[in-house]
């Protein structure tokens, strides 16, 4: 009893491992996940040969295919003849599933021995030169096909297994559009270790272009021509802040810090105001290395690190996501709205008082419009319509100057919070707008300074 799992290497039946020949010399059968691999042909005649591949035109998921194919093996190892399991390159590289009969096999006490085989990679290496231990990134391309980010460093290479058609191939370049160029140059694979094996160069947007992708195809992704990676950022400041770094970066601390995370978030603010994308990329950069040199100090001190950081940000997306994540249901901003704010309950994080988690250094407008938007969640607000509004806002005004002294101020507030609910209802950011009144005052002062 028991199952054998041999890798018939990448294609070339001289790549065959003694080992992997001699066992297949003296079994009776054979169980193939798949007949399509060039080794196939040469194996010994005398073999009875099974195969999986019906299960690929009759079962929906791979999932499913893999999942059918470990307890059919698993079945076939129980006998006391066990069974011979034989699968594309190596068993442990790109083998679903493999992955999930060692784990059924495990649950089961049934013993499982590996004979290694030559995977894909090794000839890939050759063909491009490549030296893994420099950096290379490896990734399976039916798994990043379903992603909406290939969460590779742009910075290192990138080798992509098992990009078996131009349908997979259409939905890889759609998740790798997501962090390189369009026209980013990557290398196909076809036929790696078999002796018509060969390499085209292409831009990115052209992947799905190509009619000769099957089985036998990969993609090699060379990295962005500079450095442009949240790694590569991270290790220069913390370059800035090494012992023989720069003498200012070096003496900062995080309330130093705090002028420069404000007006870097006010200079991103600006940008978007102008609806200027160029400028927020770079406003953007400023304000990411005020966070990085935040997370830098504390990783020094012992108290975070940016995995940390990271991880805790994730968690807490998808924890107050599930809706997205998970198997609720919300459609409207409101619904989600409502969600955040009783998770938050639930984990204890709302702070004492209506309104305590919203910053009181926000400015006061943007605080104002911040606090109406969440008080009916909380139910803390009377629903006005417009009409209401502006008949209130009319009367403030009518009324301002008969007041004096703090009244007067206090009318104003309250102005002010009325006209901040008519932008709540009209979707304006007041402070936006605020903001761009100003800006367009500026300019004109400016302009008739100028002409007089």
């Amino acid at each position: 009893m028991g199952i054998t799992i041999i890798g018939l290497g990448p294609g070339d039946p001289s790549l065959l491992t003694c080992e992997a020949k001699e066992l297949l010399e003296k079994a009776k059968e054979v169980y193939l996940r798949t007949k399509r691999h060039p080794a196939v042909d040469s194996l010994p005649h005398h073999l009875q040969l099974h195969s999986f591949d019906h299960l690929y035109e009759k079962v929906e998921t791979f999932e499913e295919i893999y999942e059918r194919i470990a307890q059919e093996i698993l079945h076939l190892g129980e006998r006391p003849e066990g069974v011979l399991y034989a699968v594309p390159g190596h068993p442990l590289v790109g083998e679903a599933s493999v992955h999930r009969l060692l784990a059924l096999a495990q649950e089961k006490g049934v013993p499982v021995s590996i004979v290694a085989g030559m995977s894909f990679l090794e000839p890939v290496f050759s063909l491009l030169g490549v030296d893994p231990l420099a950096g290379l990134q490896i990734g399976d391309a039916v798994t990043l096909a379903s992603r909406l980010h290939p969460g590779f460093n742009p910075d290192t290479p990138v080798l992509i297994g098992q990009l078996y058609s131009r349908t997979v191939a259409a939905d890889l370049k759609l998740t790798l559009m997501n962090l390189y160029p369009d026209d980013h140059p990557v290398t196909l694979i076809q036929g790696a270790g078999i002796h018509e094996a060969k390499t085209r160069t292409i831009p990115l947007y052209e992947l799905d272009h190509e009619k000769e992708i099957d089985h036998l195809t990969s993609l090699f992704i060379p990295p962005l021509s500079a450095p442009s990676s949240l790694s590569s950022l991270q290790d220069i400041v913390a370059r800035l802040r090494a012992p023989d770094g720069c003498p200012w970066d070096r003496e900062q601390t995080p309330k130093s810090l705090r002028p420069f995370l404000l007006e870097e978030t006010y200079e991103a603010l600006e940008a978007l105001d102008l609806e200027d994308p160029e400028r927020l990329r770079e406003e953007l950069g400023d304000l990411l290395l005020e966070i990085l040199l935040q997370v830098q100090i504390a990783a020094e001190g012992g108290e975070f690190k940016m995995p940390d950081v990271l991880g805790g940000i994730i968690a807490k997306l998808i924890r107050r996501h599930p809706h997205v994540f998970g198997e609720e249901e919300a459609t409207t901003p409101g619904e989600v709205i409502s969600r955040w704010q009783e998770i938050k309950r639930e984990e204890g994080q709302l702070a004492e008082g209506p309104f305590a988690d919203l910053p009181l250094t926000m400015p006061a407008l943007a605080r104002a419009q911040r606090i109406q938007q969440v008080a009916p969640a909380r139910g803390l607000t009377v629903e006005m319509d417009e009409a209401e509004l502006l008949a209130r806002v009319k009367k403030r005004f009518e009324v301002l100057s008969q007041f004096g002294g703090e009244e007067a101020e206090e009318m104003w507030g309250t102005l002010l919070f009325d006209l901040v609910a008519l932008a709540n209802l009209k979707g304006i950011d007041a402070e936006s707008a605020l903001r761009k009144a100003v800006r367009d005052f500026e300019k004109g002062a400016s302009a008739s300074v100028i002409t007089t």
